[in-house]
């Protein structure tokens, strides 16, 4: 695996001294939901994600879908949105990304309750390959996409 750099450039808009990063490499979860869970969470506090992630891990809060909404139910619970899922194996992994993050800050010294998700961003990772065997000897591919995402938090007062 290649080095793989946050889409942010570190030298003109990122500070180090009030931020705290972490990036998770090739997760096997849908790029799509990643995406959203993505959109529902920057800009808020860490604790106010994480209490969201635990929602939607035990389907009582639901992560509105703007981008990709075609064929996606009507939810109840959404305000100013009407397409909606529970991405529950991303919003797990995406949990753990947020408290990674959020242990980061705290080994910087910096406060973790004044902490606010500042950059959060999806990536397409590897795609691995695999065949699905069919009828006469032939096979189809069966290809598995994974996802990079990356997390920037941010403290409140800078």
């Amino acid at each position: 695996m290649g080095k793989v750099n946050f889409c942010v450039d570190a030298g003109t808009s990122v500070v180090p001294e009030v931020t705290a990063r972490a990036m998770v490499y090739e997760l096997h979860i849908s790029p799509k939901h990643a995406f959203e869970v993505c959109r529902a969470l920057k800009g808020k506090k860490v604790e106010d994600a994480e209490r969201y992630l635990e929602a939607v891990v035990e389907k009582k809060a639901v992560v509105p879908y703007k981008r990709h909404k075609q064929r996606v139910a009507h939810r109840r619970g959404l305000t100013k949105w009407y397409a909606g899922r529970y991405p529950v194996k991303a919003s797990a992994e995406i949990l753990k990304l947020v408290r990674s993050a959020k242990k980061n800050a705290e080994y910087k010294g910096l406060d973790a309750e004044d902490m606010r998700i500042w950059h959060m961003a999806t990536k397409q990772g590897r795609t691995i390959r695999g065949i699905f065997p069919r009828a006469f000897g032939r096979a189809s591919p069966k290809n598995t996409d994974t996802v990079t995402i990356e997390l920037i938090l941010r403290e409140e007062g800078s």
